[in-house]
């Protein structure tokens, strides 16, 4: 009796173990899946699209990194919408058919007012290439409003209409890089990882508009 009880109470132990490996990798694959794009060649996880490789990599590696420093750092679950924010603001979005984050962010987007005409295209780096994100900024799908300000992956709809209502002469819009767990349109099971809001220079160059190290600081 005292041979078996040694024996399976480390046997469980490894199991359960086991268990909570799998259930962690199942929560990343199913946010990743909601974000993903076929028509992506580098990743499907990533859904960026551009012949700049290295630099894309690199981008959807932080993305991962985040979303895995994300499980441990729990938010408390809060939503708003002011539908008075974006309400004079029109866009078009560009992304992928099958990409489900693109559809949140657009939901979140027109819940705080913006009128948003979602475009579905095959190959969305001929877009992020005419609208000058360069290759390291990208997500997984880019927002241009008819003033000809471009919005790209995740940017809270607070920091749209905070850029738009006096925009930097030197600026073309702004941008969140990769897909962070718990940035607008990205929401899972309370994560949230800390992110910069880079602002797109007409130059090429890049600089940060906004670290945003909370939840609250989203709303």
């Amino acid at each position: 009796m005292n041979a078996f009880t040694s024996e399976s109470s480390p046997t469980f132990k490894r199991q359960s173990y086991k268990l909570l490996q799998s259930a962690v990798c199942l929560a990343a694959l199913s946010t990743l899946f909601a974000c993903s794009q076929p028509d992506a060649s580098a990743s499907a996880a990533s859904s960026l699209q551009n012949d700049k490789g290295t630099a894309v990599t690199a981008n959807v590696a932080e993305s991962n990194v985040a979303e895995s420093n994300a499980q441990t750092a729990p938010l408390i679950s809060t939503t708003a919408s002011n539908p008075d924010l974006l309400k004079n603001v029109s866009a078009t979005v560009y992304k992928d058919a099958n990409c489900g984050c693109c559809k949140d962010w657009i939901s979140h987007a027109e819940d705080n007012g913006l009128s948003a005409t979602a475009q579905d295209v095959t190959d969305l780096a001929v877009f992020k290439e005419r609208y000058g994100v360069p290759a390291e900024m990208r997500s997984c799908h880019t927002a241009v409003t008819t003033d000809g300000y471009v919005f790209e992956g995740h940017v809270p709809s607070k920091y749209v209409a905070q850029f738009l209502e006096n925009p930097p002469v030197q600026a073309l819009g702004l941008a969140v890089p990769g897909m962070p767990v718990g940035s607008p349109g990205m929401e899972y099971q309370n994560k949230f990882a800390p992110y910069q809001i880079m602002q797109l220079n007409k130059d090429g160059t890049t600089e940060v508009y906004a670290d945003i190290v909370s939840t609250e600081q989203q709303l």
